[in-house]
């Protein structure tokens, strides 16, 4: 069968006998969904495919895949005091877990210490309060971290982060060659979507270039950017518009990289990608495949990388938060598995799936133990690590990996035309082209169009409470005395001197992650190494997208 001869059949067969209880049958990214696909819809799919582990891999990156280990259990969490949060790992390592994922609190995230008053009702909600190293010595305590990946979401004080890490591994004798791990270290993502910057971009972009350059001379197996689109994701966008815009802002930074100096070989093969997992299976495929070819294409032709580990997109995926809901919390287990499979048909390298009580709350013990057990049964029960690329050679999945490449290689050309992905976002772009995405879901959801199960459709009268996780209150008042416990027994003097001497490094051009790591050393706390580069640095405030 032809083009031809399938639109003879969609007229006279189907048509009259069509059954539909939608008149419109779209993707999230506005794609029309045909009933049935065939070989017209991606025409010489398979002389294009390749083989998983060989260049474009859009079949994936290695040629075995989870046949070889199934990939990194990475399930994220963070609370309260960093005594709480090392008493959760230990748990979730003893479940199974193979890789730690940290949250922190957003004191922490922004660069504030917990008795700032910035900080109040704040501390230990989200993730965990880090205040000075003695408090990432505890989070840490006795997990083995040349054994352990630890993967930290942080991002505008990602670099104080990591010097704390670097600081306790120094502590414990652990080689930092034998470290490994991720902070997301994004900045940009912020700026589009996210919002928890403390600095301008521009002197932001110069801290992660010095942590890419540091990490590859002293650091070399941890990953110093995760580039993500979970959260432009998590905002509103389409499956199109994560690709594009996750991918211009990668592009932005491997070019800051590369001029400042660091080979692109060098420090590539050590970016890693943070992508969102939703719910329409087939589309969420077709998105990790296209993203993986576009970078693969991006770094060899138009950055000219000649290693063939800098062509390489490994991802950690996240199944997504915004789809889970309050009604009905146990609706989510099943989201979750579905957004699960379609990371793992898609060959995501790491997977965080969310807890069904999220939507509440902080995810609770058991919740948590629920998540965790979905990757386990997806992994050893579903029979999907079993084949490489289990939907390669569908025709529908073919057709929307092109057309997502396609659309998105447009975003991309027209970033480009702005001057490249910071320059659009100062002019608003991408937050205008999200916002845009944002509200027609939410129309349609308002309107019945697109049903959410136990929301617009689907409801019940009465539903029986959920025990959600409470943060406790007590939380903010024993943080704020462990700082005053460290203030007053390190060596003042010391600080001072350590955050002068960062001071008048970020004024110049020195690579500042030598200058974190001796003042964390020195026990000098987040918010006055913070408040140190504000006073070089500035503050952003975002402006108005129009």
């Amino acid at each position: 069968m032809d083009s031809k001869e399938y639109q003879s059949w969609r007229e006279k067969v189907y048509r009259p006998d069509a059954r539909q209880e939608r008149s419109v049958f779209v993707t999230s990214s506005g794609f029309p969904v045909e009933p049935v696909y065939g070989p017209w819809d991606a025409p010489d799919a398979g002389e294009r495919l390749g083989m998983p582990g060989e260049y474009p891999f859009t079949r994936g990156i290695h040629p075995s895949m989870y046949r070889g280990r199934l990939w990194t259990m990475r399930q994220y969490a963070g609370f309260s005091t960093a005594e709480e949060s090392n008493e959760r790992y230990r748990y979730l390592l003893e479940q199974g877990q193979t890789g730690l994922s940290v949250a922190f609190d957003l004191p922490t995230q922004i660069g504030y210490d917990s008795d700032d008053p910035m900080a109040q009702g704040e501390v230990g909600r989200v993730g965990v309060a880090i205040d000075t190293v003695e408090d990432m010595e505890t989070l840490l305590a006795g997990i083995p971290l040349e054994k352990v990946s630890v993967s930290m979401t942080i991002n505008a004080t990602a670099s104080v982060l990591l010097a704390m890490v670097l600081a306790v591994a120094r502590r414990r004798g652990v080689d930092w060659e034998k470290l490994s791990g991720t902070v997301q270290n994004d900045i940009l993502k912020e700026y589009i979507a996210r919002g928890t910057y403390r600095f301008p971009p521009r002197p932001s972009l110069r801290l992660i270039t010095d942590l890419v350059a540091f990490c590859t001379a002293r650091v070399p197996r941890w990953n110093t950017i995760s580039i993500s689109g979970y959260h432009i994701r998590e905002a509103g966008s389409t499956a199109v518009q994560e690709v594009a815009f996750t991918l211009a802002n990668a592009r932005e930074y491997v070019r800051a990289a590369v001029d400042a100096g660091i080979p692109i070989d060098e420090f590539a093969p050590r970016l890693s990608f943070f992508f969102n997992a939703h719910s329409n299976f087939l589309e969420e495929v077709a998105k990790f495949r296209a993203a993986r070819r576009m970078w693969a294409r991006m770094m060899r032709e138009e950055f000219g990388a000649a290693d063939p580990r800098s062509w390489l997109l490994r991802f950690h995926t996240q199944t997504a938060g915004s789809t889970l809901t309050a009604q009905q919390p146990e609706n989510n287990v099943v989201r979750v598995a579905i957004q699960a499979m379609a990371a793992v048909a898609g060959g995501t390298q790491s997977l965080h799936t969310n807890a069904m009580d999220e939507a509440l709350s902080l995810p609770s013990e058991g919740a948590v133990r629920v998540a965790l057990r979905t990757q386990q049964i997806v992994g050893h029960e579903s029979g999907l690590a079993d084949v490489v690329d289990p939907l390669g050679g569908a025709w529908v999945v073919e057709a929307w990996t092109d057309r997502i490449e396609q659309e998105a290689r447009a975003y991309l050309d027209t970033i480009q035309k702005m001057g490249g992905a910071l320059a659009a976002i100062e002019r608003g772009f991408q937050q205008r082209e999200i916002h845009e995405a944002a509200y027609r879901t939410q129309r349609a959801i308002e309107s019945g169009e697109q049903v959410v199960v136990g929301v617009n459709r689907f409801r019940i009268d009465r539903e029986e409470p959920m025990r959600s996780f409470r943060v406790d209150e007590a939380a903010q008042k024993a943080q704020v005395e462990r700082r005053e416990e460290v203030r007053r027994h390190r060596d003042g003097a010391r600080v001072k001197q350590t955050l002068a001497a960062l001071e008048a490094a970020a004024s110049g051009r020195e690579n500042l992650m030598p200058l974190l790591v001796d003042a964390v050393e020195a026990s000098a706390s987040l918010g006055e190494i913070a408040g140190t580069l504000v006073r070089v640095f500035g503050e952003h405030r975002e402006g108005v997208a129009l």
